[in-house]
């Protein structure tokens, strides 16, 4: 029996016409519940697919990421905190060609990221990628934010990625292998006005990712590890999050379909670049932050503030802060006919070369312009110096 009580409650797999339901494991603690968490996981056996585990499986981005590699015929194993959308999810993922496991648990809970790598491997007997993807915000100003609602941002968004990356880094260590993603947001680098909580917990996870990245290469791991940059994407995230404005929420545009990032993330999990920056938008404000900081903290003053909100009026929202939302609303939100089917995708250090590119052409231009001027000046002297010399000869 783990710290946390859980159980195997349905097991499912498809095989041609079969349809069963899907592992789910529960990793709540309920002391209520503790004769029914009686049972235990079933035994290893190897999988002949590689095995991916996905934090915030359950909607949106994390969802389409399941399914993605559903398609490529992996195991997935989803983690979430709603049961009936994990198990939705669990089924698209079976129906696309993968096979799927549940883990029902809270990423802000350590012993629960804990049981839940040792669940995976128990079952699969291994852990290939592992993607944090899990997040939580509260939208509204600085100053309306309670210590508790901070607090929980903290814990879902940069603690839920530390405590899902050392879970893995645990088993991924005894084999010497493995690739752990860490799912970020233009928002890791370039902090927008009425979500401070959030854009903290993404500069966290920055910055944990790159001391860790240190420590492995200084041990000599061959395990990977990489962070996807996001845009803003169209997820049901906007109508459950906590808010405290007065409006309906929204993404800053432009915003892209959710299959179109879960593919790139996919790349990133396959090749793992330091980092995978993902849409114009997401280069844009990286790049621009690096450059003209000031000039972006007075873009974001005038145009995220009402980006963030539509014109129709809503009330504040307790939100999914703390209890998992009703319902299975799947990967999209509500701005599907706005939303980009297509987004670029380059790795930093193509984004970093470009933008070195671009200053040394301008360096380039200048140098060039100035000498252009400079011969026609000294041409313009030469001639005029001619002139009085053949005047001055004419006098004589």
């Amino acid at each position: 029996m783990e710290l946390t009580n859980w159980a195997v409650l349905i097991s499912r797999h498809c095989r041609s016409k079969r349809t069963e339901e899907p592992d789910v494991i529960d990793n709540f603690h309920d002391e209520n519940r503790a004769d029914a968490m009686a049972h235990q996981t079933p035994p290893a056996s190897r999988a002949t697919s590689p095995v991916v585990v996905i934090t915030g499986a359950s909607a949106g981005v994390g969802r389409a990421v399941a399914v993605a590699f559903g398609r490529d015929g992996w195991h997935v194993a989803l983690i979430a905190r709603g049961r009936g959308r994990l198990a939705s999810a669990a089924r698209e993922v079976e129906k696309a060609g993968g096979k799927a496991l549940v883990i029902a648990a809270d990423v802000a809970d350590a012993d629960a990221m804990e049981a839940a790598a040792d669940q995976v491997v128990g079952v699969w007997g291994r852990i290939d990628v592992w993607i944090n993807n899990a997040m939580a915000s509260v939208f509204g100003p600085a100053s309306a934010l309670n210590s508790d609602e901070i607090r929980r941002v903290t814990e879902v968004t940069y603690l839920g990625q530390v405590h899902g990356t050392l879970a893995a880094l645990r088993h991924m260590q005894k084999t010497g292998e493995g690739t752990i993603v860490q799912i970020g947001s233009a928002l890791s680098y370039r902090s927008i006005p009425l979500q401070s909580a959030y854009c903290a917990a993404k500069f966290a996870v920055r910055g944990f990712t790159d001391s860790l990245r240190s420590e492995l290469q200084h041990e000599g791991s061959r395990i990977r590890l990489t962070m996807v940059q996001l845009p803003a994407v169209d997820t049901p995230q906007f109508d459950w999050v906590r808010s405290h404005l007065p409006k309906e929420l929204q993404p800053v545009p432009p915003i892209h379909e959710p299959e179109a990032v879960a593919e790139a993330i996919v790349r990133a999990a396959r090749n793992a670049p330091r980092e995978m920056w993902v849409g114009s938008p997401t280069i844009q404000a990286i790049l621009g932050t690096m450059v003209a900081p000031r000039l972006l903290d007075r873009m974001m003053a005038r145009r995220a503030w009402e980006g963030q909100m539509t014109g129709k009026p809503a009330r504040p929202r307790e939100g999914n802060l703390f209890d998992a939302p009703p319902g299975d609303p799947g990967v999209g939100g509500r701005f599907g006919p706005c939303s980009r089917k297509r987004v670029m995708a380059v790795s930093e250090t193509a984004a970093r070369g470009i933008l070195a590119a671009v200053a040394l052409g301008c360096v380039a231009g200048a140098v060039a312009a100035g000498w252009r001027l400079g011969t026609r000046s000294t041409s313009s002297g030469d001639r005029r110096l001619a002139a009085r010399e053949r005047a001055a000869r004419m006098i004589i």
